[in-house]
Parts: structure tokens; sequence; C-alpha cells
């Protein structure tokens, strides 16, 4: 997977289950297997949406792409309580005033949202909000990155739709195609 990315303006909302930061320019892409997708927007979830080996996250980011044939390719990047994050501590004062209307955040740059792409989960999924598209490439990565309580706090707070937590649980177990049980966000190493 190759990355692209670079400084574009942003807004920033409160869309009552997750504070979400959508691109309204060109903020790069990741080419997967030879096709191109573009980032639109980055959202969090807490805790993780993922599991690995059966540890579940404080936190969990997920950058979402479009391709030009209306494909998309979500990547996932895991936090865990520690120091603060480099990308939330410039959108913090953003974060704690955002409501339901756009927020202008000025240029915001997707390569601050640093995370390392050597190891990764990848699989054929859905998104998991409505209207849960199936066919959606996620890219998890391997590495945790670290959060402040502050941090998670503060996101959680801004979530009002009537819950603390904002994710998905961990799905039930599948086959896939090739007759492999696998468990769906659940990630073995």
């Amino acid at each position: 997977m190759e990355r692209q990315y670079k400084p574009a303006p942003a807004v920033i909302v409160n869309r009552g289950h997750d504070v979400m930061v959508s691109w309204k320019g060109d903020a790069g892409k990741i080419t997967i297997r030879r096709t191109e997708y573009k980032l639109v927007q980055c959202h969090w979830h807490s805790p993780s949406e993922h599991t690995i080996n059966g540890t579940r996250y404080d936190m969990e980011l997920h950058m979402v792409h479009t391709s030009a044939g209306g494909k998309i390719a979500v990547i996932g990047v895991l936090y865990k309580l520690g120091k603060p994050n480099e990308f939330l501590t410039r959108l913090l004062d953003g974060i704690k005033a955002v409501g339901k209307e756009e927020k202008d955040l000025g240029i915001v740059d997707p390569r601050t949202i640093k995370f390392q792409t050597k190891k990764f989960y990848r699989y054929i999924g859905s998104l998991t909000v409505p209207p849960c598209t199936e066919g959606v490439i996620w890219t998890v990565v391997k590495r945790v990155n670290t959060i402040s309580m502050e941090q998670i706090t503060a996101l959680r707070s801004a979530v009002d739709d009537g819950y603390e937590t904002n994710s998905r649980p961990v799905q039930e177990k599948m086959e896939d195609r090739y007759g492999s049980t696998i468990q769906m966000f659940e990630l073995l190493s």
C-alpha cells in the first residue's frame, strides 16, 4: 500500500455517533493494487471496533477513502492509553467546541496521523455503520499508537447520541470464500 497524503482545507462536525474531520480539498490518496483511493474523511470509535488476539483497544481511527469508481477503502489505526496523539493534539480545541454545524479547521495535514504500513491486516468487509456497505477494503495497522486520557474524554464527550461508547461489537464468526473460519473485526497475529 502506497500513501501520498498532503495538507488540505478541512472541517470538523459532530455526527451524533462520532466526530468527523472531512477534507474539502485534495488531501491525497492511497494506492492498493493499482487502484487509487482519495482520502475523504476520518472519524473515531471508542473502544476500538477491531480486536487483535482478543484485545480491544481504547480508541480506533478510521480513515475513509474512495476510488473514482465508487469503491471504499478504510485504514484502521488502533490506540491505547499513553502519550498524547500529535494529530489529536492539533484538533483538541475543535473537538471540544464541535457541534452539528461544520466548523472550519483551516489546513489539516493528514500526514500527522502517523502510522506504519509495513505490517497490517487486510480483509474485505463492510462499513460499520449504516448502510453497512459491502465490499470495503479494510487495512488495520498492526502497530498500536498511543492517545491520552484527555483526548479519549474529549472524543467521548462530543458523542451525543446517548452512548458513552460509539463502537460496533465484535461480529460473529463466519466462513470466508475459501472455507476458512474468520472472525470479523477479530484479528489474529
